[in-house]
């Protein structure tokens, strides 16, 4: 079967190659630059725990030395700390890194995967359809015709396989900006990322009231002033008085030490195409939409689309055409997305309009830096990775279920597991391989060795209903799971999303929610489709 043709060499379009590699899918990935990424200091991105961990579960090599996970954060409101968080086990640090530095990661391991074709300065120029597959043709030095199953367009804000698609990307433009600057300096807890609002030295025109200060190796920090409302242009001579006159209020020091690294304006906007899916053309990141007010990063909800996607189209790609499955991807994923917009627009007015609420509700200022904290900290409807709740591909609510601290459709808790070897690994080690996993808790297993277990008590019934799922599944035993009694047994799909949890070895129910999350059986879809004839 031909390659899934991916057009768009970014972090996002380099983790689908790459998660598709590991579902045994080939993929050519088009990139119309030449290989490689400029450095920019001040480009960065937050990851949130669950895309940092598919990040480097991709790239092969641990981030955190090339990035920064912050040891707390703090809301300050003029000279007052509002909120403060330390992070540690109940609350994951989220990993600060540079675009480039996350990118030339993800790059590398792209060119150690046979399974992935790398064409660079190939920009695409057409795209043609069939019942049987896509052609993309790309032009430049290297342009020519490529053949694949499916093609998605993991090709940024201007995207041209959306405008190719005739795909409309309705939203609002400049819904905030930002000056950023890059710099070298010293600050008091040097580890803690913090937002500063209404700060009590504010005297030059640039900023409207809201710095963002996020810490970087090496002693690097990346600011960001929010910008008033207007395209009023930012000088470098007004930049370096903010960054001095900032500096000051934080350090006390009339001539603070620094060294510029990079300036740049951001421009957060906020767009939602209407649809993520034509035919065999797929859109995903920012060619599928554009948000990041309050704090909150596009490309977190875009590394999401692509393990959603990935799993998906191996499916369709080992097994066959499965509509049910492919559709569900626009309707999963464009409805978090869709949520969280909405959620920004409702807030927006309040959290950034003068007067109004703020006025007149007692402990506003305190609710408000509460929505910021969690924006900023991927928690809330603003942040948090969205749960598939209403998802096409949930099962028929029964009897058998059992209650567990995570709501089904929901990213699952990363559990420390006893895989098929024996070994103890993470949870989230095992996901995103194509399989379906199926979780049994079981206290007091952790003490023995597998082999001592495996062919006792409901295990062996367990495997064999295993065996018999409709998609391959690995079975794994947690000691212990949050919200869980002895005995229940989760299904999660490969993208880490909860599909049930069961009282029991309930192999008719576990079959059924397993056949549910395919969208149905590719051989029931068939049979379903000769039955039309």
């Amino acid at each position: 079967m031909d390659p899934v043709i991916i057009v768009g060499a970014g972090p996002v379009g380099l983790a689908l190659a790459l998660a598709l590699a590991r579902q045994e899918v080939p993929s050519v990935l088009l990139d119309e630059g030449p290989g490689r990424d400029a450095p920019r200091a001040a480009r960065t991105v937050v990851l949130r725990e669950d895309t940092a961990a598919v990040a480097e579960r991709l790239a092969g090599v641990p981030l955190g030395g090339a990035g920064l996970r912050w040891a707390g954060w703090r809301s300050l409101r003029r000279k007052q700390v509002m909120r403060e968080v330390a992070f540690g086990d109940a609350e994951p640090a989220p990993l600060h890194i540079a675009q480039h530095v996350l990118t030339t990661a993800l790059r590398a391991a792209v060119t150690r995967e046979p399974m992935i074709e790398l064409a660079v300065d190939s920009r695409l120029d057409t795209i043609e359809q069939e019942s049987s597959g896509v052609t993309a043709h790309t032009r430049g030095p290297n342009g020519t015709w490529w053949r694949g199953s499916y093609l998605v367009g993991c090709d940024g804000p201007r995207s041209t396989v959306r405008k190719l698609q005739d795909i409309r990307f309705p939203g609002r433009t400049a819904v905030e900006r930002h000056a950023v600057a890059a710099l070298r300096t010293e600050l008091p807890r040097g580890d803690e990322a913090f937002l500063h609002r209404l700060p009590p030295w504010r005297t030059t025109g640039l900023s409207s009231g809201e710095i963002t200060a996020r810490p970087l190796p090496d002693g690097v920090w990346r600011l960001d002033w929010l910008l008033p409302p207007g395209k009023d242009l930012v000088t470098p001579e007004l930049l370096v008085a903010r960054i001095r006159e900032t500096l000051t209020g934080w350090t006390g020091e009339a001539n603070p030490s620094y060294e510029l690294l990079d300036t740049g304006v951001h421009t957060v906007h906020h767009r939602l195409a209407r649809r993520w899916r034509a035919g065999r053309v797929f859109l995903a990141g920012d060619a599928a939409h554009l948000l990041g007010a309050f704090g909150t990063h596009g490309l977190d909800e875009g590394l999401r689309d692509a393990g959603n996607l990935a799993w998906k189209l191996a499916v369709a790609w080992h097994h066959g055409p499965h509509e049910a499955l492919l559709d569900s991807y626009q309707t999963e994923r464009r409805g978090i997305v869709a949520a969280r917009l909405r959620a920004a627009d409702q807030v927006l007015p309040l959290l950034r309009g003068g007067g109004g609420l703020r006025s007149y509700v007692p402990g506003g200022s305190r609710g408000h830096d509460a929505l910021f904290m969690d924006s900023h900290l991927g928690r809330g409807p603003l942040g948090a990775p969205g749960a598939y709740a209403d998802s096409p591909l949930a099962p028929p609510r029964n009897e058998a279920e059992a209650p567990v601290d995570t709501p089904v459709g929901a990213p699952v808790a990363d559990v420390v597991v006893t895989a098929e070897d024996g070994s103890f690994v993470r949870l989230r080690d095992r996901l995103g391989r194509g399989a379906l996993v199926v979780l049994l808790v079981a206290p007091g297993t952790v003490v023995w060795e597998r082999k001592h277990w495996v062919t006792a008590g409901i295990m062996p019934r367990l495997a064999a209903a295993v065996t018999a799922l409709p998609h391959p599944a690995e079975l794994l035993v947690a000691e212990s799971y949050p919200g869980a009694a002895a005995h229940t047994v989760l299904l999660v799909r490969p993208d880490g999303h909860l599909v049930t949890a069961l009282n029991g070895v309930r192999p008719a129910d576990l079959y059924a929610a397993a056949e549910a999350t395919l969208g149905g059986t590719v051989q029931s879809e068939a049979r379903a489709g000769a039955g039309a004839h």
